[in-house]
């Protein structure tokens, strides 16, 4: 049975063009980055049944502006508190995609120390990307444990640390490293994106997750695909058959999704299934 009190995750949209996630439950909950048009939120929240009101805080990964485009109108707006770290709010004060600067509603945490909201236990991780600073979230209700890992350019054991404990992961598999060097990018933008602080591949991806696996992990979120440089069948099966590999089952044993850059996800309930739509 559905229960108002079930954790529930959305995605709005996830890839370069801009990503926004939600996570809560029916009647609260929090946002994941807004790198999308504030109407399209606003949008994807009315869809649940959900009011900016019911929104208690939105968390920002890093200062880029396909994570923080709207940021400061939803602030603004509805006095959404935005919560990251002092040097993430520094570095989105002189992004030019910012599209409203941020004035009362700044929250600040500090990384590795947990906090809550929303009936939320939140903790943050350091992510190695070329942004002013780079966090990822691990959250958790009492009973699920969710873990958000975008814009990544080198694993550490932090990360793995996080994911022997999570049961759903929402996770960057940016790239097929075939289609990236193969492609249209130019060299510097190649280098970009394959080094240490650039992007995370599909093959990374899968070699980390499978790699850390456990008996708990149970939904598995593929986020921030390229458009140019990936394609989420190619994604999918490069991760499943990490999976495979070690006799995980794509569809019986684990459930692995490549989310949509521009359309919203369905509502996922988060529980012991593999996977559970509302």
């Amino acid at each position: 049975m559905n229960r108002s009190e079930d954790l529930i995750f959305r995605c709005f949209a996830s890839g370069s063009s801009g990503n926004c996630y939600y996570l809560g439950t029916r009647t609260k909950g929090i946002l994941i980055d807004a790198g999308i048009s504030s109407r399209t939120i606003i949008r994807c929240l009315h869809e649940m049944h959900i009011a900016p009101s019911q929104i208690a805080g939105l968390l920002v990964t890093h200062d880029h502006a396909d994570h923080i485009r709207s940021v400061g109108t939803l602030a603004d707006r509805f006095h959404i508190p935005v919560y990251t770290t002092a040097l993430i709010h520094e570095g989105m004060e002189q992004n030019h995609g910012l599209h409203k600067k941020i004035s009362a509603n700044k929250r600040y945490f500090k990384i590795g120390e947990p906090w809550q909201l929303a009936g939320l236990n939140i903790n943050s991780f350091e992510v190695d990307h070329d942004a002013t600073q780079c966090v990822g979230f691990f959250i958790d209700n009492g009973e699920q444990h969710f873990m958000l890992l975008t814009d990544c350019g080198s694993p550490n054991e932090n990360i793995a640390n996080f994911i022997r404990q999570a049961n759903h992961i929402v996770i960057e598999a940016n790239h097929d490293e075939d289609i990236l060097l193969n492609g249209n990018y130019p060299i510097y933008l190649k280098e970009r994106v394959l080094s240490d602080k650039g992007h995370q591949s599909n093959h990374t991806c899968g070699q980390l997750l499978s790699s850390n696996y456990h008996t708990g992990m149970r939904n598995i979120f593929l986020c921030h695909l390229s458009e140019e440089n990936n394609d989420p069948k190619v994604a999918l099966n490069t991760v499943a058959n990490y999976f495979a590999g070690i006799g995980i089952q794509n569809g019986k044993d684990i459930h692995i999704q490549a989310l949509e850059r521009l359309n919203p996800s369905p509502i996922y309930i988060l529980n012991n299934e593999i996977i559970h739509i509302i």
